[in-house]
């Protein structure tokens, strides 16, 4: 493919702010949050200038904001309030390509011209989607208004649409080359590449046109193709280098539906199929997709149609959520824009394609294609069961073994390490290593002796009562005691003293006993138990 560098095509981005809260009926001034995964998705504007803002977590919102209001995500809502949005966009270009629920956009080459220009075209556009707000949320919630930016190319359109503070303002255009020079103030931060633009200010590179002055070969060479990808948007280059577009009876993924379905949840493992499908032909040809158009027609012949896009390529995973956030719409949307009859036949058709450079798979099939597999894998019995029935554990800090690991719905999101990237930081009171093979979630209680066959106790300084020789594995006098042969610790821990609700003291203890096995022992509220077992 040619790699000439290009302008990209004049964009109008149309962003809801704050619309998975603005869905939830939550207005700007109500200090609220929406969890997803148990971190925070989106923060209303008043939550923000507390500091309580994107990633982070339900007790730490909370410790700032006692009063705070906590909403569980609902993404098939988000979806089905958006689709009237889009569907009245329609009126102006019936090529809207959406992102997720809350941003959509479209090329302004042809509407600009029926409508006088770019302003025009605008204001026009706000006019649409504010009244298209209003019939499907009422007017009587207190939502932000939307904002929309026109640029060259999508990232710009839509750092111009989050741009828009000015009060009375709904638009900001760029115009038309000077797209780079908006870029260049803007800092690195709005790549969403945390582990890039970490290095990048470290380097002392805090804006984009700091970056994007850098030349190309040494960026690819230290940042490979993330790095590229950043660089060209930096320079307000776009995403990728021209794009060829396949024919989409080469590779688009089709599948009948009998008897016809009027449901999402009938559909789940259908979504899941076709998506593995588009996903493993674009891959047996060196593909990606970047933008998919998701295909429909129910019994009494209605076609339906939209255009999903993205800033990157898309896996199998986000083409399904894209699906299934589209079937919401049409499916369980407003009566306007329900279709009459239950779908007979759903595809999905790559409208935008680039080369797959962000797959590498190692020498002989090493631990990169089984990670492949085992997440295909997994991502077939989410199909099955539906979003959250598999958890898989993820690396979250603690100072006991039962804190560092979690469990949380697959697939993991990139901003949730599976395991710590540079080992554990330094925790106070943390046990040292190996980790214990087997956590113990219940209560395993047990007593620690001296020779004197009286339970070891632990003083206000950490030091306990008496040498410990022996377990008792229950606290009868009955129960088993086994000789222990070597003990280590012991390690105190005083957490959140400052909140009586959930102050925590105990003291840990690691022992072998003499049938060869080895256990961590706390000692809490005046009980000795199991914590942990090693192996």
């Amino acid at each position: 493919m040619d790699d000439t560098p290009t302008i990209p095509d004049r964009t109008l981005v149309v962003w809801c702010p704050d619309w998975p809260l603005t869905v939830l009926g939550v207005g700007s001034e109500e200090p609220a949050v929406v969890l997803d995964k148990g971190r925070v998705w989106a923060s209303s504007v008043s939550a923000r200038a507390i500091g309580i803002g994107w990633g982070q977590r339900r007790r730490d919102t909370q410790a700032r904001c006692p009063d705070l209001i906590v909403l569980e995500r609902d993404e098939a809502l988000e979806a089905r309030r958006f689709e009237s949005v889009v569907s009245a966009l329609g009126d102006i270009t019936p090529q809207v390509k959406v992102r997720r629920p809350g941003i959509c956009a479209f090329n302004v080459r042809g509407p600009r011209r029926l409508f006088n220009g770019e302003a025009h075209l605008a204001e026009c556009t706000a006019t649409v989607v504010v009244e298209a707000l209003a019939e499907t949320l009422g007017a009587e919630v207190g939502y932000p208004e939307p904002r929309l930016g026109v640029a060259d190319g999508l990232f710009a359109a839509g750092l111009a649409a989050r741009s828009v503070t000015q009060a009375g303002l709904r638009s900001l255009i760029v115009p038309p080359g000077n797209t780079t020079a908006f870029l260049a103030t803007q800092p690195v931060v709005v790549l969403d590449r945390p582990e890039l633009t970490d290095v990048l200010i470290q380097l002392g590179m805090t804006t984009l046109g700091a970056f994007a002055a850098l030349p190309v070969g040494d960026v690819i060479g230290r940042f490979g193709a993330e790095g590229l990808t950043s660089h060209r948007l930096a320079a307000g280059l776009g995403d990728y280098p021209p794009v060829c577009r396949p024919a989409s009876d080469d590779l688009a993924a089709v599948i009948d539906l009998d008897p016809p379905v009027d449901r999402v949840d009938q559909m789940v493992f259908a979504v899941r199929s076709l998506a593995d499908d588009l996903h493993g032909r674009l891959l047996s040809r060196g593909l990606a997709c970047t933008r998919v158009v998701i295909e429909a027609e129910t019994a009494h012949g209605e076609r339906l149609e939209r255009y999903w896009q993205d800033e990157g390529a898309m896996d199998s995973l986000a083409m399904a959520d894209r699906v299934r956030w589209q079937l919401e719409g049409w499916l369980h949307g407003s009566p306007a824009t329900r279709p009459t009859a239950g779908l007979v036949r759903l595809a999905l058709v790559p409208d935008e394609v680039v080369p797959a450079t962000g797959y590498q798979a190692t020498f002989w099939g090493g631990a990169s294609a089984a990670d492949e597999r085992a997440a295909r894998g997994l991502n077939r019995v989410v199909g099955l069961l539906g979003p959250g029935a598999v958890q898989v554990p993820v690396w979250k800090g603690g100072r006991d073994p039962a804190d560092r690991l979690g469990l949380i719905p697959f697939p993991v999101p990139p901003s949730r390490p599976v395991m710590p990237p540079n080992g554990d930081p330094p925790w106070p009171g943390l046990l040292p290593n190996p980790a214990p093979a087997a956590v113990h979630t219940g209560v395993v209680p047990v007593e620690v002796l001296d020779a004197h066959n009286l339970v070891v106790g632990v003083d206000g300084r950490g030091e306990l009562s008496a040498l410990p020789v022996g377990l008792r594995l229950g606290t009868q006098s009955t129960d088993l005691v086994l000789d222990i042969t070597a003990w280590a610790g012991p390690w105190p821990v005083d957490e959140q003293w400052w909140d009586p609700d959930r102050h925590s003291r105990r003291v840990r203890l690691q022992v072998v006993t003499g049938d060869g096995t080895a256990r961590l022992i706390v000692l809490e509220g005046g009980c000795w138990r199991v914590g942990a077992t090693y192996d």
